[in-house]
């Protein structure tokens, strides 16, 4: 079982976090909230519009959240809402940041329908050095209740 446990999230609505701290109960570790210097607006169709322009342009939003020690860790869990069949921005300039070489990351979303996407692939190929474990996708509507799901992923990618 993995010591060092990282679970680093962003969330607009407060879903990803919901799960995010499901993860922590389930396996302990440290959690951090992933925040994009300038907040998105809290406007559902302006949200939308902004995210679909920066996903098509490749941007990745300056963060102020910094993840300290991450040589200390030996996991990573990394969660987003599904935005348009991927990450949300701030994921990608997270991921970018540091060298997760060798280490096992565990990327899981919340989505509103539209499934995992490519939110699993799109974590792989922004962590070409690491062991990137199948994903894990939870509706927003189960998002609060998902302990299920959640430990029955946690033994499928062999973390408990």
């Amino acid at each position: 079982m993995t010591k060092n446990i990282l679970i680093a999230y962003y969330t607009h609505s407060g879903n990803t976090k919901k799960v995010a701290e499901q993860i922590q109960q389930e396996i302990g570790g440290t959690i951090i909230e992933i925040e994009p210097e300038t907040p998105y607006p809290t406007d559902y169709d302006t949200v939308v519009q902004q995210a679909k322009k920066e996903i098509s342009d490749g941007y990745k939003p300056p963060l102020k959240t910094k993840a300290d020690g991450m040589e200390t860790y030996d996991a990573v869990f990394i969660g987003s809402p599904n935005w348009w069949n991927t990450n949300a921005p701030p994921i990608d300039t997270f991921l970018s940041s540091y060298d997760l070489s060798g280490k096992t990351v565990a990327p899981f979303c919340t989505h509103g329908g539209g499934g995992q996407g490519r939110t699993a692939k799109d974590v792989a190929a922004l962590c070409p050095n690491s062991t990137v474990t199948e994903g894990l996708s939870v509706s927003g509507s189960r998002s609060g209740n998902a302990k299920t799901d959640i430990d029955a992923w946690l033994k499928k990618i062999g973390l408990i």
